[in-house]
């Protein structure tokens, strides 16, 4: 596998060594081992996979305090433009982000260590998205970062999203500076 660093420190996109042939293609999506040898030592212990329409934009979530999860996540169908925001007060990259396309073509990994936010606008018509996580959701924990905050000057590549009712309500990038 091939191990692509980004500007934010921890932020790391995973290419997957793709065995393809006439029949189709296998590849390892985790071998804790393997992930250990390139430098992500988190024990993962919840598994989600998420649905979604065109359009769908969920996020930008995280967990605080010893909730904060890092994330290791990958598109199994379709595609989407995947954020993720070092909102870490005090981090020398506080509010800055890398964003990704994630296919089911181009089999991607993006590994979001704990304490960032992370969102995904769906770009294809649906998107089958699975995410490990290094620590168990706990609502009372979980906070949203507004996807629009114009601080944030990200380039959503589609402009009509659909929003939960609870990301609607994202705080601004100025209320996480201060913890």
């Amino acid at each position: 596998m091939n191990i692509i660093t980004t500007e934010i420190e921890g932020v790391l996109i995973i290419e997957p060594k793709v065995f393809g042939d006439h029949r189709g293609f296998f590849f390892e999506s985790y071998s804790k081992s393997r992930y250990q040898q390139a430098g992500l030592q988190e024990e993962f212990v919840q598994d989600n996979v998420s649905f979604s329409k065109k359009g769908i934009l969920r996020g930008l979530h995280v967990q605080k305090g010893p909730s904060a999860q890092g994330k290791l996540v990958q598109v199994l169908l379709g595609e989407v433009y995947d954020v993720a925001v070092d909102i870490r007060p005090g981090s020398k990259t506080f509010g800055k982000w890398v964003g990704i396309y994630l296919s089911a073509e181009n089999k991607k990994q993006f590994w979001i260590p704990p304490g960032l936010a992370h969102g995904f606008l769906v770009t294809s018509d649906e998107a089958l998205f699975s995410y490990k996580c290094t620590k168990y959701y706990d609502p009372s924990q979980e906070s949203t970062l507004a996807y629009d905050d114009p601080s944030l000057k990200i380039p959503w590549p589609l402009q009509d999203v659909k929003l939960s009712e609870k990301d609607k309500l994202g705080k601004s990038l100025q209320d996480f500076a201060h913890g």
